[in-house]
């Protein structure tokens, strides 16, 4: 077995935990890219989450991962399978794409002999299969051959991916966390996968002498002694184990003032951010941040953290803006957030409360039955017989 580096035993790098952590609480975030210099620790945090991840529940024998509890997201084999469900528990993983992956590892395969033979739907999972409510890990995610990279983006937009030869085709869910780092002097990501990792964090190498004698020191032991230096660190990994597994639980109960996600929109337009995925993904990350804190209500702070999180890497103005650097986003969300701040925030807006959407849909439906039956709208016999 593996033995991985514990993330409790990073050293620094607060900011780029902070981003992974919440992507593992919430999946639907989006995913993180990493990117920074070679030797600064990005693959080794990748898979020192592998001892920290959260239990799922899954149907038992299930290729790709089937949640029990959500049969519109069954694959094809569980929705043709009539026996009873059993379930049972799996731990995250982190699946790795490697560069020379084939796009049949990618993908998946049927075996179409031991069908042809034996009339059995043989199937080899593909990885996109195999990460399904998973992470799935990109290294040096900027030199992945385009193929590639189109399959994924197809399966992260659509969250269900189709292995198919001759003419058998086999569709399951493919719902994951793309995790991708890369040097950014090995070149440029394109800017389709770009804007499918909603946050990234800019590794810089410490220039804290203390920390760097410490990253050294712990790096020996862990090569000296990797058991040793694991049991070291188990409590506190136990501890984080436990924190993600409350903060998942009280997610959608985390509320966010009406008046901050204004706020949000108003310094998104200031910045000319493209498109309306970042003010998504900066009330999604918010949320994750005050529950990993243990907070039911988005704070000032947790916005301010999303933002550069979420806008550091994203081009504006129709692509003619370089990002916006950290102390633009914080200036222009600080100027926004405080003219809130005097404003009564007793609203809330609470993720799994439809209440207040129901009553923009009925007001939007009435707007429309009144401009049908507004006598302006209505054409007498005449009129139509002079109109034709």
């Amino acid at each position: 077995m593996h033995q991985y580096y514990p993330f409790s035993a990073m050293v620094g790098q607060e900011k780029l935990k902070t981003a992974y952590l919440v992507n593992i609480i919430n999946p639907k975030i989006g995913g993180l890219l990493i990117s920074g210099p070679k030797g600064s620790g990005k693959s080794t945090l990748v898979h020192s989450a592998s001892n920290i991840l959260p239990e799922i529940e899954v149907i038992d024998q299930c290729f790709f991962n089937c949640d029990p509890n959500n049969s519109d997201h069954w694959c094809t084999l569980c929705r043709e399978d009539s026996s009873d469900k059993k379930s049972a528990n799996k731990k995250m993983k982190v699946i790795s794409v490697p560069l020379s992956c084939s796009e049949d590892r990618l993908i998946g395969s049927i075996d179409i002999e031991k069908l042809m033979k034996k009339g059995i739907k043989s199937v080899q999972p593909g990885l996109l299969g195999e990460a399904n409510r998973n992470i799935l890990y990109i290294d040096e995610i900027n030199l992945l051959p385009d193929h590639l990279v189109d399959d994924i983006l197809d399966s992260a937009a659509l969250h269900w991916n189709t292995i198919q030869r001759e003419r058998l085709s086999i569709i399951h869910p493919s719902e994951f966390v793309l995790i991708g780092t890369m040097n950014p002097e090995e070149g440029d990501l394109r800017p389709q996968i770009l804007d499918r990792l909603s946050l990234c964090v800019k590794v810089k190498t410490s220039d804290n002498p203390d920390n760097r004698v410490e990253i050294v020191k712990r790096n020996l032991w862990f090569e000296q002694n990797p058991i040793q230096f694991i049991n070291h660190f188990e409590v506190q990994e136990k501890q984080l184990t436990k924190l993600i597994n409350r903060a998942k639980k009280s997610l959608n109960c985390t509320k966010i003032p009406e008046n901050f996600i204004s706020a949000i929109s108003k310094a998104c337009i200031e910045l000319k951010v493209d498109g309306h995925r970042p003010d998504i993904v900066i009330i999604k990350t918010s949320q994750a941040i005050a529950s990993l804190n243990q907070r039911d209500t988005v704070s000032q702070e947790d916005i301010l953290i999303s933002a550069d999180l979420s806008l550091c890497h994203r081009t504006r103005d129709g692509g003619l803006l370089e990002p916006a650097s950290e102390q633009e986003i914080t200036d222009i969300f600080n100027k926004y957030l405080k003219s809130v701040k005097s404003k009564s925030s007793s609203e809330m807006f609470i993720p799994e409360d439809l209440s207040s959407m129901d009553q923009n849909q009925d007001k939007f439906q009435n707007i429309v039955e009144n401009k049908i039956s507004s006598p302006q709208n209505k054409t007498s016999p005449s009129e139509s017989k002079k109109k034709d």
